[in-house]
């Protein structure tokens, strides 16, 4: 049964078209939105995933729209086990995955959005940015010592910076949505005790203990500023062609519910369906088909 063809809205209670009057505290990381265990989950997403993997194949085939999907959380909020789980079984062919650490030097003299704008999806693709330019408003704004390695003009940096950046990415997005890229972009909520227990989970076990770096725990005392961070991106950046869903993340079963069934929302928007043959075409598949079946083996 294809429980998320018809679709339970449980992903639109996550969805902010508009940011204005936007409060990150009026979003509990833990909620699970009615489901009540992770096996009710597990049914809705695999109905979710068989969705995902028809529409993105009429999607691959009709090679109009391109779709970008946006991942932006604190360390350890579960973005790897997401992209792992939701694009599971989707050709990857018409996918990518795109994840942007620290800016290299070449980044680091180009503007804020140009390493990111190379990788923008193609027409019948899904790109999937773990992380993105966004980090120009989350990271730089906690560590604003972090601009002297930008190179900017010292007289750009003013009060005003953070308000520019804001409408320049709007404005990017506002350009990518009227070329047919469909951007949608997730924040996963996780709550600091929640993080805190997936940290001593990766230092007691070998296989995930690579994963840890020092550097996690001293970011933990910036925790305030992230969050009133993440508040001002998504107060600023929220618009109804490139929404923000802030998605709880203290249960991975139920954040990849939410962002499976965004996914295939965003697709079952966009009408797709597989090209249609003109005559000549289809006279050509005629000729080929004749042909093939007289041939012997």
């Amino acid at each position: 049964m294809d429980a998320m063809a018809k679709p339970r809205n449980v992903s639109r209670s996550y969805r902010v078209n508009d940011g204005r009057g936007f409060r990150l505290k009026d979003f509990d990381p833990g909620d699970t939105g009615g489901i009540q265990s992770q096996e009710e989950a597990r049914d809705l997403i695999e109905g979710g995933l068989s969705s995902l993997r028809d529409l993105q194949e009429k999607h691959y085939a009709q090679d109009q729209w391109a779709v970008l999907l946006i991942l932006q959380a604190m360390d350890a909020a579960g973005k790897d086990s997401l992209v792992k789980h939701v694009m599971s079984g989707v050709n990857p062919t018409g996918c990518r995955v795109y994840s942007f650490k620290k800016p290299s030097i070449e980044e680091l003299d180009h503007d804020f959005l140009w390493r990111t704008t190379k990788s923008l999806p193609e027409r019948g693709k899904i790109g999937i940015f773990n992380r993105s330019y966004y980090e120009e408003v989350l990271m730089v704004r906690v560590h604003p010592e972090a601009l002297a390695e930008e190179k900017i003009p010292s007289s750009l940096i003013t009060k005003k910076l953070w308000r520019e950046r804001f409408e320049d990415i709007c404005a990017f997005e506002r350009y990518l949505a009227r070329n047919g890229v469909v951007t949608r972009k997730f924040f996963l909520h996780v709550s600091e005790e929640k993080q805190k227990e997936r940290f001593l989970s990766r230092l007691d076990n070998p296989r995930k203990s690579w994963k840890f770096e020092a550097d996690d725990v001293k970011e933990r005392k910036h925790w305030r500023e992230y969050m009133r961070a993440y508040e001002e991106m998504i107060r600023n950046t929220a618009r109804p062609h490139a929404p923000w869903y802030v998605v709880p993340a203290d249960n991975k079963w139920f954040t990849q519910l939410v962002v499976a069934e965004a996914i295939v929302e965003t697709l079952e928007e966009l009408n797709l369906e597989y090209p249609k043959l003109d005559k000549q075409r289809r006279k050509e598949l005629h000729a080929a088909h004749a042909q093939l079946s007289k041939q012997k083996h």
